[in-house]
């Protein structure tokens, strides 16, 4: 549930048409009108609805896949308090609701199939683009990933398409539905990409700590964009700016590779929201190394002593701040785990500072938090 998306990225991410490869970059163009032909025209067991690796990802979406459900939420009490509250009449209809919940209720009659089933949730169309251009050719063997792509297939393998393709619903939420009940959403690419019923490959080692900082910098761009447009945004989405501007912030002093985030010193959100995007662009790319990433990881634990309260600093900041930060710990030491031979032992330093946000209600205990944050530094 959600107003007017940031235009120039959702045209961004449906992409499709001239493709040319530079660098090893697949390049996707602005989608024509292609025709989304439903679900169902994955499901047979000759494409993604048989046994195996291969096979299974149709049953995996179907039987486990949480995004099938997004239709459905709309069917229950909660959904139909929060029109209610908000005055937008049916949730299951209005645009507000389905334009994340059932995002093929927003397409052109025409350019859905009989197949074509809006109450389907966010579907493999949804995620993928729409089939009708690609999906009698995407299986050839003479058809390059590029061809695909330029076919209509959206370029997910690109981190920064991926992170545009989840952000724009798993962010930012207007504020009056907000305040009618709607939960808060916190975007973190990587963990929720692992909690997400796994229908693909990906082999690169590495991949977790670049899908958190391409993720949490589409986050930022959007937080940001978000607390600047609109005429009431929510309280959160500026605290979450200020928050994710500090922590990039001293990622990219950390690491002199990548774009600079430059902390914000007064309420002009604007260059954070440019920043944001240049850092997830580069972010995408980036190549982080097993002493890079533990450089890291010693930088942002020791940021305790800027979790103290004062004139500058509410415990309501630093909740926002706090969030971001055990965020950051825990997909940097998963990160570095899966590189190590022997893994960083630091589950209960972990779950206290977890806790801690938990527990906060938005309201962050400085005191305890700083404690803990110096017994997972001591660990390391």
């Amino acid at each position: 549930m959600r107003g007017v998306r940031f235009v120039f990225f959702s045209l961004l991410l449906v992409a499709a048409g001239s493709v040319h490869a530079v660098g090893g970059d697949v390049k996707q163009a602005r989608e024509g009108p292609g025709l989304f032909v439903g679900s169902a025209s994955c499901s047979s067991s000759s494409c993604h609805g048989g046994a195996g690796e291969k096979r299974s990802q149709f049953i995996t979406w179907s039987r486990q896949d949480f995004h099938t459900r997004a239709y459905a939420i709309l069917l229950g009490a909660r959904s139909t308090r929060i029109a209610e509250a908000v005055g937008i009449g049916h949730a299951p209809t209005n645009a507000r609701c389905t334009g994340c919940h059932s995002p093929l209720q927003a397409v052109a009659p025409t350019r859905l199939a009989v197949a074509a089933q809006v109450d389907q949730g966010v579907s493999c169309e949804s995620c993928h683009g729409a089939a009708g251009g690609w999906l009698r050719g995407h299986t050839r063997p003479d058809w390059t990933y590029a061809m695909r792509v330029g076919a209509g297939l959206h370029d997910l393998r690109q981190l920064y398409m991926r992170a545009n393709a989840c952000v724009a619903c798993h962010q930012n939420v207007d504020n009056d539905i907000l305040q009618a009940g709607h939960p808060t959403l916190v975007f973190e690419l990587d963990s929720q990409s692992v909690n997400e019923p796994k229908h693909w490959r990906d082999e690169d080692p590495w991949r977790g700590a670049r899908a958190w900082l391409t993720g949490q910098a589409t986050a930022l761009r959007e937080a940001a964009w978000g607390a600047r447009t609109q005429s009431e945004p929510a309280p959160d989405m500026q605290e979450t700016s200020v928050a994710l501007g500090w922590l990039l912030a001293k990622v990219t002093l950390t690491d002199p590779n990548l774009p600079q985030v430059v902390e914000p010193a007064t309420s002009d959100l604007e260059p954070l929201q440019r920043d944001g995007d240049t850092l997830a662009r580069a972010a995408a790319k980036w190549n982080p190394t097993m002493d890079g990433v533990m450089v890291l990881l010693r930088s942002l634990a020791e940021r305790d002593s800027e979790f103290t309260i004062n004139k500058e600093r509410s415990g309501e900041a630093l909740f926002y701040r706090g969030r971001r930060l055990v965020l950051a710990l825990d997909r940097l030491t998963t990160a570095l785990n899966a590189n190590r031979d022997i893994p960083l032992k630091l589950d209960p330093e972990l779950k206290a500072l977890e806790k801690d946000i938990a527990e906060a209600h938005g309201n962050l205990d400085a005191g305890k938090f700083s404690e803990h944050l110096r017994a997972f530094r001591g660990k390391l």
